[in-house]
């Protein structure tokens, strides 16, 4: 973030007392991502009037961020199966009250509808889809996993004691046009609101809450040479298991070659023929040759039918599998923890900074492609 504008960012904890209080803030991501901002409210504050005043000046999509579970209860389906939106924002189906509004697109019926999908006591006898209000369904472990205004406004709302779901709007101008930071920062000054930035949301998290823990490592006798080791994480949250395979060294005030690969069990143990094939190979035959040390994070993220669908629906595969850089909550705890700072890249796709990545401490100093043809 440009030092211009620091002076108008407000620490989490003011923005979580402000949240706490039911006062509307304001969340700003990365330059290098979506670089908006959106207006957020607990979702228990969501009146009439603040549901008013994000559509009369936020002028972006009200939307409703929720955890997991409570988009379960409700029984929401996604809005898509096969989620190619760039940021990979996940939409449900828009509901409405089952009873209690008119037409739905009121600010009043919005704010009926947010307070039924809030309320421990309904579930999905008490909604009906289509509607005029946006569920969007966070990652469990929030920002810590995704970089996203979702994951943001559930964290802000649970940490301030509050029902874990937020009311978020983006913010446009006059014209039409994305609000930016320099919009932002004069936006919230004339309606005296403050801006936090997701970075520092992170930042508070590490600090505060983990939900990886280091298992177990052991040497690796691999056919790539020697001095490999396996370190593995378990995900607290939903006892996922990560592997991180280590290459020399690891100082914090040297470069470390890097490659954060999802686990495509077609691609990697199969075989199956494509761009995917062979990435995880050329990275363990680099950082094998190369003289700083190196690491592969093999983020698991594979899902119940996850393969069947895949292999159902023939979708589009990827040119590579480096995991979204969104995404890298957990990779970014694995290499933190591991003494990871500056990182170079093996990639296919030159990486842009990763949204929230200060927050752990590190930065992205370059990128290798990895070698052979793979597009």
């Amino acid at each position: 973030m440009s030092d211009d504008f620091k002076y108008a960012i407000s620490s989490i904890d003011e923005i979580i007392e402000d949240a706490r209080n039911g006062r509307m803030f304001i969340l700003v991501d990365a330059e290098d991502r979506e670089n908006e901002g959106d207006l957020i409210i607990p979702a228990n504050f969501a009146t009439p009037e603040q549901v008013n005043f994000m559509a009369r000046h936020g002028r972006g999509l009200i939307c409703l961020a929720m955890s997991q579970e409570r988009a379960h209860t409700l029984n929401l389906d996604m809005m898509t199966r096969n989620n190619r939106e760039s940021m990979g924002t996940a939409f449900t189906v828009s509901i409405e009250a089952k009873e209690g509004v008119t037409t739905g697109i009121s600010a009043h019926d919005r704010a009926k509808t947010i307070a039924v999908a809030i309320d421990p006591t309904k579930d999905h006898d008490d909604i009906v889809s289509p509607g005029h209000v946006f569920p969007l369904v966070a990652r469990d472990g929030g920002t810590l996993v995704r970089a996203g205004h979702t994951e943001a406004a559930v964290d802000i709302s649970r940490m301030a004691g509050l029902y874990p779901a937020g009311v978020i709007c983006e913010i446009m101008n006059e014209d039409g046009s994305m609000a930016r930071l320099p919009d932002l920062v004069a936006f919230a000054q004339l309606h005296n609101l403050k801006i936090g930035t997701i970075a520092d949301l992170i930042a508070w998290r590490r600090q505060n809450d983990r939900f990886l823990e280091r298992r177990v490592e052991a040497p690796l006798e691999s056919a790539y040479g020697e001095g490999f080791k396996t370190v593995c994480f378990r995900n607290v949250l939903d006892n996922s298991e990560h592997i991180a395979i280590v290459h020399g060294t690891i100082k914090p005030d040297s470069t470390t070659l890097v490659r954060v690969h999802r686990t495509d069990v077609l691609a990697d143990i199969l075989g199956e023929r494509g761009p995917r094939q062979g990435l995880v190979e050329r990275a363990m035959r680099m950082i094998a040759e190369a003289e700083e040390p190196g690491v592969v994070v093999f983020v698991n993220t594979m899902q119940p039918n996850s393969i069947a669908e895949r292999l159902g629906l023939k979708t589009t595969v990827p040119k590579d599998t480096t995991a979204p850089l969104r995404e890298y909550g957990i990779g970014a705890q694995i290499l933190r923890e591991l003494g990871v700072r500056k990182m170079l890249f093996l990639s296919n796709t030159q990486p842009t900074r990763v949204a929230g990545l200060d927050g752990y401490g590190m930065t992205i100093e370059g990128w290798r492609r990895l070698n052979e043809e793979t597009e």
